[in-house]
Parts: structure tokens; C-alpha cells; sequence
């Protein structure tokens, strides 16, 4: 067997994994999370910078006004979700490298003295460890909601400071009724594999 992880696993993580429109009221444990976090902590990032922060909605003040923010479409959804997560890149992940990076410390004037470079280099890194945070929903047993349908100047304004940039948005729990929606067709391997 070409991989070393478990069927089982493979199934959860990805086979059988699907976005959840709908949600069970079963409350999503700040143990949860922080088990979450800590598996996903340890995805790669460029210089380990780590640059996601996750704001976690919980109080019912917080989720209203989150939703007035979301698109139509995705506000049943982010109303009945046990728990919502704003991923979000941080813009000033440099001032962490020194800690992070205790062998190069100097990475952060050296590559990331500039705010542009460090907005773009967030972005692409806080989407990998978006995807890692999704991995470790799964992991948990849950099932996640990312979204993009969403007002991203309304939130950031609401939630975060202009250091800040939203990612996407994650409703997280046990799935619902009728939660999934058809399996959307997948590339096949020859339509994006080359071997040159």
C-alpha cells in the first residue's frame, strides 16, 4: 500500500470528509480546539512564520455581528453552528520570528522589512495553515464550513485591527440534517500530474 496512513484516516481527513451546511447544537469543547491547535501548529510555514490567528465566535453578541457580514446565503449557516472560527493572517508575524526562528533571527529585517512582502507572504502562508486547521477539524471528528461568501472589509472592521486581514470563515461541529451536498466531481491524476 502506497501510504503509510491508515484507511480509516485517509477517510476521515479526506475520502469521506465534506464542507457541513448544517450543524447539530452539540457545543464544540475548548479542549477541541485547543487539540486541534496543537496538531496543526506543526504544519510547515515559510521561515516559520506562522502568520494565522483564529478568532473564535462564541458569545451570541459576537455571531450577530458576524453574520450581518456574511453573504445571504451563508447566514442560516454561521447562526446554528456550534462554533465559528475567522481565520485571519497577521500582517506583523515578522515581530514572532526571532522566536520562532531562534537560529536566524535576523529573517525578520533581512526578507520582511516591508509591508507589501509581508501582506503577500501572509496570505500565502495563512492559507496553508488554513488548510491545516480544516485537516485538524477533521481530525477531531468535527465537521467544517470554510467560507469566502462574506463582506471581508465589514469584518475585518468588526473584529480586527489593520494588521489584520481575513482569511476565511469556519463554521465547526458535528454535522446536521441533511448537512452534505453532492460529491463534486474531482481532476483525475493525468489532468494534474506532469512528469517532465
Amino acid at each position: 500500500m502506497p501510504l503509510a496512513l491508515d484507511p480509516a484516516a485517509q477517510d476521515l481527513l479526506f475520502r469521506e470528509a465534506r464542507s457541513a451546511n448544517t450543524f447539530s447544537d452539540e457545543p464544540v469543547t475548548e479542549e477541541q480546539v485547543q487539540a486541534i491547535y496543537d496538531l496543526i501548529k506543526y504544519g510547515p510555514t515559510a521561515f516559520n512564520q506562522s502568520p494565522l490567528r483564529v478568532i473564535l465566535v462564541r458569545s451570541d453578541d459576537a455571531r450577530a455581528r458576524l453574520v450581518k457580514h456574511m453573504a445571504e446565503g451563508n447566514q442560516p449557516k454561521t447562526s446554528t453552528a456550534p462554533l465559528v472560527a475567522i481565520l485571519a493572517t497577521d500582517n506583523e508575524f515578522h515581530e514572532e520570528l526571532p522566536a520562532l526562528m531562534p537560529h536566524f533571527p535576523q529573517a525578520k529585517d533581512t526578507f520582511f522589512s516591508e509591508r507589501p512582502v509581508r501582506e503577500s507572504t501572509a496570505a500565502l502562508n495563512g492559507a496553508l495553515q488554513a488548510a491545516y486547521f480544516i485537516i485538524g477539524v477533521r481530525a477531531a471528528g468535527l465537521a467544517a464550513g470554510p467560507m469566502t461568501g462574506y463582506d471581508a472589509a465589514g469584518i475585518e472592521k468588526e473584529f480586527l485591527d489593520g494588521d489584520h486581514n481575513v482569511l476565511m470563515v469556519v463554521n465547526i461541529g458535528k454535522p446536521g440534517e441533511d448537512a452534505w451536498f453532492p460529491r463534486l466531481p474531482r481532476l483525475a491524476y493525468d489532468e494534474v500530474i506532469t512528469t517532465v
